[in-house]
């Protein structure tokens, strides 16, 4: 799938949310969904784990209850959704579950993607939704982000670490 302009729009508003969420202490991960006939941002979201102690509060799980607020429907088959780094399998479930039509993503997470990279959660036959994929729309960017945060993290607690993109 090619992106489009409007993913590429909505993509670098997921970065400045990433970019907020560092700020913040938080692993730099942003979230935008979208009608996608329209372009009208439903919800948007930035990983808040650390700010409120909560495990599930990923960028793309705010960012999905924000937008099904706003329809008032659990079923997002109309949106898209931009998020910085692959989801990982709480996300790619919760994806699927709200019906979401489409995801647009940034970076590719070896250590914990569940569109492609170590599983296929939001295209496997099995389940009862498959999503459309348009995977690697500014990973450049949305990588360099993720690395710099860790790279600034390891200096300041001394831990080489492990150098791949982790999961939120």
């Amino acid at each position: 799938m090619i992106a489009s302009d409007v993913d590429r729009a909505m993509m670098l508003r997921a970065l400045d949310l990433a970019r907020e969420a560092a700020l913040h202490g938080e692993v730099p991960v942003g979230a935008v969904v979208w009608e996608t006939a329209t372009g009208r941002v439903l919800g948007e979201g930035r990983n808040r784990r650390e700010e409120d102690r909560d495990p599930s509060a990923h960028a793309e799980h705010i960012a999905i209850l924000e937008a099904s607020r706003a329809v008032g429907d659990w079923r997002l088959n109309h949106c898209s959704l931009a998020v910085t780094l692959e989801p990982c399998p709480m996300c790619a479930g919760l994806i699927v579950n709200a019906r979401v039509g489409r995801v647009v993503y940034g970076a590719d997470d070896p250590k914990a993607g569940a569109c492609r990279s170590l599983y296929e959660l939001t295209t496997d036959a099995r389940l009862n939704h498959r999503v459309e994929l348009v995977p690697g729309v500014l990973a450049d960017e949305a990588g360099d982000l993720l690395r710099a945060f860790f790279r600034a993290r390891r200096g300041k607690a001394g831990d080489p670490g492990s150098g791949g993109l982790p999961c939120e």
